[in-house]
């Protein structure tokens, strides 16, 4: 039997519209299975369910009035800790920074709340969402579910965890340079970057994107409407779309879409990554799209380049803070950091360049080619208390060669569960489409879960 708090968005309307579930009963189950999982993966900030409980009733009021706020009420959602919520702190993941209540919700905030949704907690993400992990100098380990002696990957680390672990269907994260895809590939889930200024954020930064991590591909879809309004906050915030975020049907036959097995540089493809992906890319061909290999679009120079910029204007961010607080961010990021130090302005530029660079590249392929597919992520796993997959502030982006350049052009992006590796850990397939193309990406998305069936096995809540 399904249980209440397995039950997707559209199951979750329809039964508060037929008032066989209100919002108040699904919380008070979601808040059990939340307890029950909590000390295990440590997935959450700022968790309030007195206040979840209270927004839930108010939810439930509204529906027995048959006025629902907006195409969320009742639903819970989680904010990744770098979206501000009015009120609450932002710690950026770190215990260098002082703890300042927000002045306003962020964008993302205001529109799940004007769509009624129920906000329970922030999730984790490692000091200044700079790792793909769930090591933080501020919060506590964060762990995947599937094994919680492993990473779930970063830096919308908690959000990958609540999601795969069933803390309600939707939650938000936010992705730089993998920060969506990645985690949603080591814990099995489905993860959103949609088209630059899609989804309007702030504070903005070059490549910064945010987008839902669920468990199916139409949860995901289900909260673009309300996510994709714009808000001036954003300059780069696209105008008002017209977008049936719901209609996800595709023929992909006569497509030309483009397999990516080698990311040009970082980490090398481990054997049971690249033959679930071959495996998945089989699927398409099968429903009559072309499958052409594709080369990469990322070079050694890009991604060092790109590493020098973060570090150089990293290193601006927190010079400026005392010794002592310096002194407090994650040793990891902070070794890493002070590299930025003895990089000159001209060569931090040179670094910056190099984002051109990739966005040319990828134009060129997306000339070609109507989508790509490739891995999410290069490796099964590795160990929680890592800060990243090499564990070296020397290499600290090996593992993004996949992900990052796709920020970088501004194009949609996504994640998808194509398998497990022989230890049980889930294997994601980055599917990507061209610039503001979101929903072929939703699309094939939604035509690769509906072939496959998606994950049926998720992991148990403790007992």
């Amino acid at each position: 039997m399904t249980e209440p708090t397995d039950l997707s968005i559209r199951e979750l309307k329809r039964k508060f519209a037929e008032k066989s579930l209100s919002p108040s009963e699904y919380w008070l189950a979601l808040e059990r299975h939340i307890e029950a999982w909590e000390p295990t993966i440590a997935a959450l900030y700022a968790y309030d369910p007195e206040d979840a409980r209270k927004q839930a009733a108010a939810s439930t009021e509204r529906w027995a009035k048959g006025g629902p706020l907006g195409a969320l009420d009742g639903v819970p959602v989680t904010l990744k800790e770098l979206i501000a919520t009015k009120g609450q702190p932002v710690p950026l993941g770190t215990a260098a920074v002082e703890l300042i209540p927000a002045a306003e919700d962020a964008p993302i905030a205001a529109r799940m709340r004007e769509a009624g949704a129920v906000i329970f907690a922030k999730t984790t993400c490692p000091d200044y969402g700079m790792l793909s992990s769930g090591l933080s100098s501020f919060h506590k380990l964060s762990r995947n579910p599937w094994d919680p002696s492993q990473n779930p990957g970063g830096s919308s680390a908690g959000a990958s965890a609540a999601a795969a672990a069933g803390y309600g269907p939707l939650h938000i994260g936010t992705d730089i340079g993998g920060s969506i895809r990645l985690p949603a590939g080591w814990t099995g889930i489905f993860g959103f970057k949609p088209s630059n200024g899609r989804i309007p954020i702030d504070p903005y930064y070059l490549g910064r994107c945010a987008g839902p991590m669920t468990r199916s591909v139409e949860d995901a879809a289900f909260s673009m409407a309300a996510l994709s309004r714009p808000d001036w906050r954003d300059s780069t915030s696209l105008p008002p779309n017209e977008i049936d975020w719901m209609d996800l049907d595709i023929d992909v036959r006569g497509m030309k879409i483009g397999l990516m097995l080698d990311a040009g540089c970082g980490l090398p493809v481990e054997d049971e990554i690249r033959d679930a992906v071959i495996a998945a890319a089989k699927r398409f061909e099968e429903a009559g799209a072309i499958i052409v290999d594709v080369a990469p679009v990322l070079t050694r120079q890009m991604l060092d380049g790109l590493d020098a910029f973060w570090r150089a204007r990293f290193w601006g961010d927190i010079m400026a803070l005392s010794e002592e607080r310096r002194n407090s961010i994650l040793p990891y990021i902070y070794s890493w950091a002070k590299g930025g130090a003895d990089i000159s302005g001209v060569d931090a530029v040179r670094g910056f360049n190099q984002t051109y660079e990739m966005r040319k590249s990828c134009a060129k392929l997306f000339s070609e080619v109507d989508a790509v597919l490739s891995p999410s992520n290069p490796i099964v796993s590795y160990p929680a208390e890592w800060a990243s997959p090499t564990n070296d502030p020397a290499r600290p982006f090996e593992h993004i060669a996949f992900t990052v350049p796709w920020n970088m052009s501004e194009q949609p992006a996504a994640s998808i569960n194509c398998g497990f590796s022989r230890s049980g850990m889930p294997i994601g397939m980055q599917i990507v489409g061209p610039r503001f193309g979101d929903m072929l990406v939703l699309r094939l998305s939604k035509a690769f879960e509906d072939w496959t069936g998606g994950v049926t096995n998720w992991p148990k809540r403790p007992s």
